[in-house]
């Protein structure tokens, strides 16, 4: 009996031996290609398997990275979008407030044509002569106007334009606080020396503010 239970457990040995033999190496099955010893290629050993999981969790890592970084770039854009349209909204808002100033002013100067026409208006020294107003210039806002005697009548607070940008009138607020738009053509501005003159009667400047109301 005891002879049977050895030879038994010699059989059960021999039997785990060959099955662990096998789960490492082991005999190729049929069509497996084998190399030179005869022992199976397509197989991996150990170091080839822990190499493989350290491959797959370094791809793992770079793609979370990468994933992340898409996510931080993509809240960054939509944040850049929202500034973008945020400043085009309120550009658009100023350009429509522009041309609502100059199309008041054109309203104004049409209806008022024939009476400004009749305005008394001085004669430019000729030192003032070639100072016209060209084009659009942000500096004008501010600057006192004053008038061919040299008296200062008012302030520039904003300016209206032709289709091709060149300004066609001043928005002046006399030092009496009303409001009166004067044409280019009845001002010079000496940009170097920050003079706005207007060749008007202070007298006319007031009706004209009369008018606007």
């Amino acid at each position: 009996m005891i002879f049977l239970k050895t030879a038994v457990s010699a059989a059960a040995l021999t039997l785990l031996v060959g099955t662990a033999s096998f789960a490492q190496g082991g005999d190729p099955m049929p069509g497996e290609r084998v190399d030179a010893q005869g022992m199976p290629t397509t197989r991996s050993t150990p170091a080839e398997q822990a190499q493989t999981s350290e491959i797959n969790n370094q791809m793992g890592a770079k793609n979370s990275a990468a994933d992340t970084k898409a996510a931080t770039d993509n809240v960054q854009y939509q944040e850049q979008q929202k500034q973008y349209q945020g400043q085009l909204q309120q550009n658009q808002a100023q350009q429509q407030d522009y041309q609502d100033r100059t199309a008041a002013y054109n309203g104004l100067r049409d209806r008022y044509a024939a009476e400004r026409a009749a305005y008394h208006r001085g004669v430019w020294p000729d030192l003032y002569v070639k100072w016209v107003i060209v084009d659009r210039d942000a500096g004008l806002l501010g600057e006192r106007v004053e008038l061919i005697n040299g008296s200062l009548v008012g302030t520039v607070i904003d300016t209206a334009h032709v289709a091709n940008g060149n300004v066609s009138a001043l928005l002046v607020k006399l030092d009496s606080d009303k409001i009166v738009w004067i044409d280019a053509g009845d001002v010079r501005y000496n940009r170097a020396d920050a003079i706005v003159m207007s060749d008007l009667d202070r007298a006319d400047l007031r009706h004209m503010a009369d008018e606007r109301t």
